[in-house]
């Protein structure tokens, strides 16, 4: 990703990976199918999948809701081609191998976005040779070489159990199957009794965070699941409303995790209790000539709002990660997420500020967390624990907070504004176009819906996750095409042509070329769950007001990218050609006491030009943070009388005066 620095373990490139026909192939020989051959034989069958877990159920003695419920956490049982996860897990049972899939280098490594943000203070340099002091550990923990043991129980070679998905699933029944063995339980069809098991499988390394994934699956057998998957394949899992755990394994569960989570006094993490969380605190202390880090004490919300949380990824491990967090030169955020198994690490507590987003203001009045991940890499996947353990903390922390749920409110680190023309091109663009907003939402409880009809005004974006793949590249190489994969975003032309150029970005582009198909450019961008006025339309293209112009994208009626919406639009008062955009919300001159130098609120280089309308996300009125010492005495919030508004400027936010626009209902 754009920002990151030199890799502390480099990518293998990968050959080309089989795909479903192989896989179907594979599993003939793996698995005596009954029945004679189909009448539509030669044509792919998309029941494959559900009759190998079916089969691997019956070989191993698993029930078959288990696996498939077990399945359903960790890939919703995608196969992926065989591609790894963030966290070395391949196939539908995630089966991990971290030696094969080795992983990239941290999100602060390097790069051009000050992760702070603040300019009454240096910029924030991240140490030389960070990542390379947070390499993977020579012994890997359990959790990361799950497939080797699959291979040996099942005599499957590895390469099998990573690329074909018949195979895969064996591998995972065995392992489950293993566990239950080696916690003296008799095998059989009762799914109740392989909770235990199931919390061996998906937390290998912690009786804690297995508790949780236990119970997280034993949610998805009640609730039941439907779906296809990538690779067309139809599996369904009915529900079983009334299930539940074994009492008695269920009782030894939770004792061996609340021993295991037992946090040292002062130190117990902020998360809801359906989560696994531990703490991992980072450190407030003093170093070098004057400097301390890494992030800054307060009092939120009775000192500032808590408006904002920003979702970034790691584009590194979770031991890297973790290492990285606990050095007091490094930047900071508040949370962390596990990918194999949704457990989050705690390291600044929610009242103050952690280091994360490259913008001061944003930095005062939000929470970020990061997501074991890589935005550069589509075919390194998310888990569905993680997402669901995300969503989870995420609803708490709104709860908590009273953070509105929409995605003016739950930002993506790539929705961040720079604060100055001069900080734009170095902004980060976590979490990336292939972060699933839409699945992301819709686990929040706040699924993207239409909201009015075609005259309400505005558009949430909306594309289909796995048919929407527009071509990216710079995935690994830079101008080479990235490998096809779902995404979040649609993308903006200037013109309702397809070979029209990309909408200009003046502030990514400053001499004035046009924006491109790279994986963090981000300036022809607009992604699921962003709402923006529309501007035109024509034939099957649909125009919105966009960095001050118009921006078209292709939103044919039988196959649309966005739904109807409404809400309030913000537009340049009467009389006023233009007017000036800003990446943040700070006070006016006259507001700063003596001692705080005062911070400029300069425009960014777009103009919000008369008539042009942009969706609303929030009302504030100026504040700034001054926190330059150590010394938590020193610290002062400046309040004004400025009042602003967020806006949806393009793919990321923007803020106006109220002074300079008129707020009223889109539908008006």
């Amino acid at each position: 990703m754009q920002g990151s620095a030199p890799e502390d373990e480099k990518r293998v490139p990968r050959p080309a990976l089989r795909r479903s026909a192989t896989a179907v192939a594979a599993a003939v020989l793996l698995l005596p199918l009954a029945g004679a051959p189909s009448a539509q034989a030669g044509q792919p069958r998309t029941d494959t999948l559900q009759r190998a877990f079916t089969e691997a159920a019956e070989r191993f003695h698993v029930p078959r809701s288990v696996l498939l419920g077990v399945s359903y956490l960790e890939s919703r049982w995608d196969g992926h081609g065989g591609a790894p996860s963030v966290s070395g897990g391949y196939g539908p049972m995630h089966l991990t191998d971290a030696r094969t899939a080795l992983t990239r280098t941290p999100e602060f490594s390097e790069g051009d976005e000050d992760a702070r943000g603040d300019g009454a203070r240096a910029r924030k340099r991240v140490p030389a040779g960070a990542a390379q002091r947070a390499a993977l550990p020579a012994e890997l923990p359990a959790r990361l070489r799950t497939l080797p043991t699959a291979a040996e129980l099942t005599g499957i070679p590895a390469e099998k159990l990573r690329t074909d998905p018949a195979a895969n699933v064996l591998g995972g029944a065995a392992l489950l199957a293993a566990e239950q063995r080696k916690l003296g339980t008799a095998a059989g069809s009762d799914p109740a009794r392989w909770y235990a098991a199931v919390a061996r499988y998906g937390g290998q390394d912690s009786a804690y965070s297995g508790k949780a994934f236990a119970d997280e699956v034993y949610a998805v057998l009640r609730q039941g699941q439907a779906r296809t998957t990538d690779a067309g394949q139809r599996v369904a899992l009915a529900a079983a409303p009334g299930l539940a755990p074994d009492a008695g394994q269920q009782k030894r569960l939770s004792a061996s995790a609340t021993k295991a989570s037992t946090a040292p006094a002062g130190r117990r993490p902020e998360c809801p209790r359906n989560v696994a969380c531990e703490s991992v605190p980072a450190p407030y202390e003093e170093f070098g000539d004057g400097d301390y880090g890494n992030h800054d004490k307060a009092d939120r919300p009775a000192d500032q709002r808590v408006s904002a949380i920003v979702i970034h990824d790691t584009e590194g491990s979770w031991e890297t990660t973790l290492k990285l967090i606990k050095d007091p030169a490094y930047v900071s955020w508040n949370y962390t997420i596990r990918s194999s198994d949704g457990l989050i690490a705690q390291h600044v507590p929610t009242k103050d500020v952690a280091w994360h987003a490259g913008n001061w203001y944003i930095n005062s009045h939000s929470v970020g967390i990061e997501h074991e991940g890589f935005l550069a890499a589509p075919d390194a996947w998310y888990t569905e624990a993680m997402y669901r353990a995300s969503a989870r903390l995420v609803k708490y922390l709104g709860r908590k907070y009273d953070v509105p749920l929409d995605r003016q409110h739950i930002l993506g680190h790539d929705n961040v504004p720079g604060t100055t023309t001069a900080t734009i091109p170095g902004m980060h663009t976590d979490p990336g176009p292939y972060w699933d907003w839409a699945h992301y939402f819709t686990l929040l409880g706040k699924p993207f819906k239409a909201t009015a009809g075609p005259r309400g005004g505005l558009v949430t974006i909306r594309p289909d996750y796995d048919e929407n793949q527009p071509v990216y590249t710079g995935c690994v190489k830079a101008g080479d095409t990235c490998a096809p994969h779902g995404s979040t975003a649609v993308r903006l032309y200037s013109a309702p042509d397809e070979d029209a150029p990309l909408v200009k970005d003046v502030g990514l582009h400053p001499n004035g070329s046009d924006s491109t198909t790279g994986v963090n450019d981000t300036g022809a961008r607009a992604t699921t769950g962003q709402r923006f006025a529309v501007a035109g339309r024509s034939g099957d293209w649909t125009a919105i007001w966009y960095l001050g112009q118009k921006a078209w994208f292709h939103n044919p009626q039988d196959e649309p990218v966005a739904v109807h919406a409404k809400g309030l639009i913000a537009t340049p008062k009467d009389g006023r050609q233009e007017i000036p955009v800003y990446g943040r919300a700070y006070p006016e001159k006259e507001a700063y006491p003596a001692g705080v130098p005062y911070q400029a609120v300069s425009p960014l280089p777009y103009k919000l030009a008369a008539g042009q309308k942009y969706t609303v996300g929030g009302r504030m009125r100026g504040d700034y943070f001054y926190s330059p010492t150590f010394d938590v005495t020193k610290h002062a919030v400046v309040r004004g009388e400025d009042v602003y508004y967020e806006i949806q400027l393009g793919h990321r936010v923007g803020y106006v005066r109220a002074a300079d626009v008129e707020v009223r209902s889109s539908g008006s």
